[in-house]
């Protein structure tokens, strides 16, 4: 589930609402990730999507079971290819307006490198962005649309969705500069990447 704070970046945090985002008029400037250091430290995931902020509490045990696959799978891989590194719950700052969490991210040992500040965040895109499914209208359309938009903008390679329930994996690729959907991958097939040479992990195992 979502909510949303209705609040302004100048003022305490008071209020709670059952919202997808933060409510605020239109002549009110945008929240930043310098906002951020502002907020409560607890439980709950901040991220702003252009200049808008989103809210999510703690997701299911499931879905970080889930990241947590996602995360053991590209990280013995990269051990052996030496190609690159798996993070899990990166922050990825884009711009002051676009600062957010990915459940999992990879990217190349050059980019990792050119990419990190000295508070273990990164500054731009990785090749790779992993996003799981929380329950919702609200938290799916975000993932779905609003992050899709977002990486795709920002020049992310892939970005897979995986909905733990439904035990599938959407896989999008660039083509012609955008993210498009190339594929969906169900439990019993084989999750593998053009970015990720010799990479290969059955679904199930992403899932059990």
């Amino acid at each position: 589930m979502t909510q949303a704070i209705i609040t302004t970046p100048e003022t305490s945090i008071t209020t709670i609402a059952n919202e997808e985002l933060i409510s605020k008029p239109e002549a009110q400037i945008l929240w930043t990730s310098a906002d951020l250091d502002l907020l409560p430290q607890n439980s709950k995931r901040y991220e702003i999507i252009d200049g808008e902020l989103y809210v999510t509490r703690a997701p299911h045990n499931k879905h970080q079971d889930t990241c947590g696959n996602f995360h053991y799978e590209l990280k013995a891989w990269s051990k052996v290819s030496g190609l690159g590194y798996s993070v899990i719950g990166a922050g990825l700052i884009f711009g002051d307006n676009d600062d957010v969490i990915p459940d999992a991210i990879w990217m190349s040992k050059e980019k990792y490198a050119a990419l990190i500040d000295d508070t273990g965040h990164f500054h731009g895109a990785p090749d790779l962005v992993i996003e799981v499914l929380s329950a919702g209208t609200e938290n799916e359309k975000r993932d779905r649309e609003v992050k899709l938009k977002l990486y795709s903008n920002q020049g992310v390679l892939e970005y897979w969705i995986a909905d733990w329930r439904a035990k599938q994996i959407q896989v999008y690729r660039r083509e012609n500069g955008i993210l498009k959907l190339a594929m969906t991958l169900f439990e019993s097939d084989t999750l593998t990447s053009p970015l990720l040479p010799e990479f290969s992990c059955l679904i199930s195992q992403i899932f059990e």
